[in-house]
This record gives structure tokens, sequence and C-alpha cells, in this order.
């Protein structure tokens, strides 16, 4: 499973129809729509579908069409996403309509062809599962501990300063654990 960690964007036309699709990480999702929907007010659709992960490890899917016929935009889009085997990962395209009819098959192609184009140019990132998980820690040893979250790359910046120690919780994956599990040995 692949997943994208920041937004790309591309533009497509078919037909004096102009599609620009964002191909983006799905927590951005909901912020997103609204921002496209707001900026783009005399779009004629606003197609989106995505996958994501959920608490139980299934994949939740959803799409929609906008107003295009049923199954022509929403559908193509999010096939793309399953075809990519792409999760946490969400896609907006915006239609601005050229005033030549497509078809549904043409809107087919062109929602897929678009579609196609972002995740092409996006930056594919392999799926790591992660998992939260918090340490605490004397004040002696915070400098230490930040240097190895740094070399290591985890986000060490949800934490809390209490009188006696520090209490870091971190979103991390099982080789992370491993890795900081042997850190602490050394100590």
């Amino acid at each position: 499973m692949f997943q994208v960690n920041q937004q790309s964007k591309i533009t497509y036309e078919v037909k004096k129809s102009v599609f620009t699709s964002y191909l983006l990480p799905f927590s951005d999702f909901k912020h997103s729509l609204k921002n496209l929907q707001i900026e783009h007010t005399k779009a004629n659709h606003i197609v989106w579908a995505y996958r994501y992960l959920n608490e139980f490890d299934q994949i939740v899917e959803n799409s929609s069409d906008d107003g295009e016929p049923k199954g022509c935009a929403g559908n193509p889009t999010l096939s793309h996403l399953r075809g990519e085997n792409l999760i946490n990962t969400a896609l907006i395209t915006v239609r601005y309509f050229g005033g030549i009819k497509l078809g549904t098959g043409g809107m087919v192609r062109a929602y897929s062809s678009a579609a196609k184009e972002v995740i092409n140019i996006s930056k594919l990132e392999k799926y790591i599962k992660k998992s939260k998980y918090t340490i605490k820690t004397p004040y002696s040893v915070v400098k230490r501990y930040e240097h190895f979250f740094t070399q290591e790359k985890i986000d060490f910046s949800n934490r809390i300063f209490e009188a006696t120690q520090v209490i870091w919780h971190l979103n991390i994956s099982q080789d992370e654990v491993n890795k900081l599990e042997n850190f602490q040995i050394t100590l």
C-alpha cells in the first residue's frame, strides 16, 4: 500500500473542458474540498474520491460525482486510487465545462486521465503502520531523546512537561519502537 504526504496538482484539457486534479493526504481532504468550493464557485463540478484506513485497519472509501451522470466521475477516480493501492489519500477534480458535451464514455475517460496524470506526477510513499506510543523521561535525558528523535525523523512535538518528568506522545512504527527500546537500553 502507498500514500502521499504532500499535495500534487495537474490541469488536463479535453474538448475545451478543463479538469484540474489534486492528489492529497486524506487528513487534508475536508479542508481542501471546502477551500476549492470557495475558490472555484464558477466550476461546473467538483468531483472527489478517497480511501483511508480506519482504527480497525479497514479500508474506507467513498466518492462523489457532484452532478455528473452517475458513475462517470467519482467511480473512475476511485478506481485509480484502488489501482495504485493508495490509502489515506484523496483525489479532487475541479471541472470547468468547455461547451462541448463529452458523453458518458468521454467523461469516464477524461476523469480517469486526470486522475492517472496527477497520480503519475505525485511522490507515492510506502505506507508504514504507526501506533501511538508514550514514554516518560526525567529532565536529565531530554536532550538525548530530542537528538535521537531528530536523527530517526520521529515527530516529538507532542509532549507534556511536568514538574519532574517529560511525557512524550509519539506516533511511530514497530521498527521505530524497536530502535527506541535499543536506545533506552544504552542510556
